[in-house]
């Protein structure tokens, strides 16, 4: 009975002691109170009553948010300026015993060192050199805690405070900036629109313009062609009438008209003339003597 709570025992000392690690963490054992090893991720025996966990180290990028730190200028203006440190356990070992409390110490690390630069710099590099901040900032916190096992990665300013009165100068400043801004932008609007105006002026005048010149010359064509169909008209009917009297002297040689017919013809064409208006007929001789000869004609036949 004795011998199965001895083995009973045993059992539940030796599954105390399997240590099982997470990803991503790594476990700082000790044997009688010196280092011993570290244990990386899975499964691990320890040694009952010799070896220790001493402690247990995350090795994910972790963020250390710093309260705001007071600090002067090189012209002597004091303002509050919190940061930000994203770092990763690198060494373990180191970690656990190169220093008590790595955070605390980082943080007055990153106080002390954001005094020094800001302390060469002015009010207004200050403000506008962040990025530069930054990057010293990261350099010299980095050497400083590598001898603690730790990777720093980024240094963050997360917000810059500078006096009241100085930040109600700023506002001042910045709102003439941009009502300075917002008449320069619209001078140039209304410089633009004069432009745009100008141009359309130019181009409906332009238009008119060749609109008036088309017109012209739509109208002239028009008129020469009025001419053209005029003249062709006149001639059209000139030719008509030159053909009338060719086909009619025609027929009348085809029909052997001899002289004394083309003079009773004549006759008959100013006896008509003189049924008109007109109050004097002038008788060319020939018609004249054919006209004497009919009456003589006449005689006889009577």
């Amino acid at each position: 009975m004795i011998l199965l709570i001895l083995l009973a025992l045993i059992v539940v000392i030796l599954v105390l002691n399997i240590k099982i690690v997470p990803q991503a963490h790594a476990y700082i054992v000790e044997r009688l109170g010196r280092y011993h090893a570290t244990l990386g991720a899975g499964p691990h025996i320890l040694i009952p009553f010799i070896d220790r966990v001493a402690r247990k180290v995350t090795l994910k990028e972790q963020v250390a948010d710093f309260a705001p730190q007071p600090v002067i200028t090189k012209d002597n203006v004091t303002m509050m300026i919190d940061s930000v440190v994203y770092f990763m356990i690198r060494d373990p070992k180191a970690y656990t015993y190169g220093v008590e409390n790595a955070i605390m110490a980082m943080e007055n690390l990153t106080a002390t060192t954001l005094r020094n630069i800001i302390g060469d710099m002015t009010l207004d590099d200050t403000l506008t050199s962040r990025e530069t901040i930054n990057s010293r900032m990261l350099t010299a916190i980095d050497e400083a805690t590598d001898p603690w096992g730790i990777k720093v990665n980024r240094v963050e300013l997360k917000n810059i405070t500078p006096p009241k009165a100085i930040q109600e100068a700023m506002e001042k400043q910045m709102k003439a900036e941009r009502e300075k801004r917002a008449v320069i932008l619209s001078a140039e609007g209304e410089k633009q629109s004069m432009i745009l105006t100008a141009q359309g002026n130019k181009e409906s005048a332009v238009l008119e313009a060749e609109a008036k010149k088309m017109a012209t010359i739509l109208a002239a064509e028009a008129e020469r062609e009025k001419e053209i169909k005029e003249a062709e008209g006149k001639a059209e009917a000139i030719r008509s009438i030159q053909k009338a009297n060719s086909d009619g002297i025609r027929m009348i040689k085809e029909a052997g008209a001899d002289e004394y017919v083309i003079k009773i013809k004549s006759l008959e064409a100013f006896q008509a003339a003189a049924d008109g208006q007109a109050t004097k007929i002038i008788i060319p001789s020939e018609i004249q003597n054919f006209a004497g000869l009919a009456a003589g004609i006449k005689e006889t036949l009577k």
